[in-house]
């Protein structure tokens, strides 16, 4: 018995396929006398061909090795070598054909086969080479496939990619999958069979979930869009299926891709509103030949700028960060994928007045990105005097450099936490805001502010949190299931900045439209499901309070705020309060207090800058007090 998994010799699969031809010739000339020839017919027949048979024999075997029949693998017989296999027995029986003729006219006066013979002999040879082959494919793909418990598979999207993916997933022995069916929009295809499968509705799939061993959606459309991709997710999230993705055509190789490059949906696409687009012509030529400096270049959003950036025309990029490992990191993957750009890498702390005035001398950057900032909650709660020397001392020593330098724009990131700040990082955030505000009206640098919320998979931020704990079996930690965020992804958050650039004239504070706020607790819930768990059963969910100077919900705009709109839908205009009495000489106390340590004093002060500053489950609620 022949071994599926090991290669047949060559002259074997020649002689099965030589004693196929011969097969076919014989059942065509039974057919031929309606299979009730006697003796002498028969004899009298095999006069006639025994003298053409050596030329049947030998041109099978010319004809189907000019066409390469015998050099694949039939275990992996495919589309095309069944068509090759069509082309070659046509190509002989021609040659039949045009023989016959020569030796009627020239030799003997006898056709080498009856025209009727050779039509039959092509349509059983044909169909006997190829569905033998084909049996071949189905038995070693039957024998090599993984025993155990299989898991179906529906695929969304019965086009050429939905079909390249049944097709994959079939071929592939090493997994334990099989494709119930398609399912797809169109309404016409109901009922139908593609490639052998039935294609279903969207409105089935709870019935078939019933009926089938179905565990995963595939979707296999390449270009869909938002609201649909997040409409699946949703039905079969709900309905306890895996939801996995084809990957970008860009990404296969030779029109093909692997059943291993099939991953789960990101999270990034289940926002909950539209994904953010800005296709503004402008950008290039509002950084072309410019030298841009970034401030806390090795974080989540100044990296994501200096990407976008690297997509510009910018003369030189100059990214800034005292986290040497980290911006190693960076410089290693820009080298990579931009390998013939000029860009400078600089460690450096925004603190150090004396390098921070060297950095400007140096390189005299044209336009100042500041990403720079202490970000976390609880910690800057425990360490006001270094949130206030941070994120406020190190802006007003960027700003301030940046104007006596005359750049043309510092464009700062504040966030949402600035908003009503309950926290001294979020208030630490809004008074960075005021000081660049007031030097705008002071000085030709335009002093811009760009204001969002969450983004998705930023360092330290809960995405990246969730996922760890997932990958230790859990449990997910959430401070409060009434918790909510917005929330945008990097390269979102980082083409609005760059949109919000090019409009700002100086003293705006940009707001983003972040669409509505989630709740933490079902991202929490999204990301279980995603990674093929059940929330509560495989993964636990702990609530676990509030952590200090955390709220219950954050705000993109104030009470006494409004908003301008602008020429692009999702970037808003914050109007804010006018400033404070003495500002300027209490942002200076301010940080006098923070580099004192004064942590107390520091937080009073700062709720004196920033009225709306009431703290929330901290020791400074004390100050609200008096």
């Amino acid at each position: 018995m022949l071994n599926l998994k090991k290669n047949t010799p060559r002259w074997v699969i020649v002689i099965i396929d030589l004693l196929i031809h011969l097969f076919a010739l014989s059942i065509a000339y039974l057919i031929r006398f309606d299979l009730k020839a006697d003796f002498s017919l028969i004899q009298s027949e095999w006069e006639i061909l025994s003298k053409s048979l050596w030329f049947f024999i030998t041109t099978k075997l010319i004809v189907f090795g000019i066409f390469q029949i015998h050099q694949g693998l039939v275990r992996f017989s495919s589309t095309a070598d069944f068509k090759r296999i069509l082309l070659a027995e046509t190509v002989a029986t021609m040659i039949f054909i045009i023989g016959g003729l020569v030796r009627f006219y020239q030799l003997d006066g006898y056709y080498l086969y009856p025209n009727s013979v050779l039509v039959m002999e092509f349509i059983l040879s044909t169909a006997l080479i190829i569905s033998g082959r084909f049996a071949v494919k189905l038995l070693y793909l039957e024998h090599t496939r993984d025993k155990g418990p299989q898991e179906g598979i529906l695929i969304f999207g019965a086009g050429t990619a939905g079909q390249l993916t049944k097709r994959l997933i079939e071929q592939d022995s090493a997994n334990n999958q099989f494709v119930v069916g398609f399912v797809d929009d169109n309404k016409a295809l109901r009922g139908k069979r593609i490639d052998g499968i039935r294609v279903y509705l969207l409105e089935n799939l709870q019935e078939l979930l019933t009926k089938k061993q179905v565990q995963t959606l595939v979707i296999a459309v390449q270009e869909l869009q938002t609201k649909k991709l997040q409409e699946l997710a949703e039905i079969a999230l709900s309905l306890g299926l895996q939801i996995k993705r084809v990957p970008e055509a860009r990404t296969w190789v030779n029109g093909s891709f692997q059943v291993k490059q099939l991953k789960p949906i990101d999270i990034n696409s289940l926002l909950g509103r539209p994904v953010i687009e800005v296709q503004n012509p402008k950008l290039s030529a509002h950084f072309e030949q410019k030298i841009v400096l970034v401030t806390g270049a090795a974080g989540s959003i100044g990296s994501g700028i200096a990407r976008a950036l690297l997509q510009q025309s910018c003369q030189k990029l100059i990214l800034l960060d005292q986290a040497e490992s980290a911006l190693y990191e960076l410089e290693n993957e820009l080298n990579e994928i931009y390998p013939n750009t000029v860009v400078d890498y600089v460690i450096g702390d925004i603190c150090d007045q004396g390098r921070m005035q060297k950095l400007f001398k140096t390189f005299q950057p044209q336009i100042v990105f500041h990403a720079a900032a202490y970000k976390h909650v609880p910690l800057m709660e425990a360490n006001p005097a270094e949130a206030i020397r941070n994120n406020i001392g190190g802006t007003q020593i960027l700003a301030q450099l940046a104007a006596e330098n005359q750049v043309a724009q510092f464009i700062m990131i504040s966030t949402d936490k600035a908003v009503n700040p309950t926290n001294v990082m979020g208030a630490s955030k809004r008074i960075a805001e005021m000081l660049v505000t007031q030097l705008n009206e002071h000085h030709p640098t335009a002093f811009i502010t760009t204001r969002f919320g969450n983004v998705l998979g930023s360092n330290g931020s809960v995405i990246p949190l969730f996922a760890k704990q997932i990958a230790k079996g859990g449990p997910i930690t959430v401070t409060d299931e009434r918790i909510t965020r917005f929330f945008m992804t990097i390269p979102e958050a980082c083409q609005l900045v760059l949109e919000a650039a090019t409009m700002g004239s100086g003293g705006e504070i940009f707001v983003f439209e972040m669409g509505e706020p989630v709740k933490i607790i079902d991202l929490a819930k999204k990301m279980i499901q995603l990674s093929g768990l059940k929330p509560y059963t495989d993964i636990d969910i702990q609530l676990t309070g509030l952590r200090p100077g955390e709220k219950l919900y954050e705000e993109v705009l104030s009470n006494a705020e409004n908003t301008v709109p602008t020429y692009h839908p999702q970037i808003l205009i914050a109007r804010t309060r006018e400033a404070i009495q003495g500002q300027e000489d209490l942002i200076g106390a301010l940080l006098k207090k923070a580099n004192d340590q004064e942590n107390e004093a520091s937080v009073k002060i700062m709720k004196q800058l920033v009225p709306e500053y009431i703290s929330n489950n901290s020791t400074y609620q004390k100050l609200d007090q008096q």
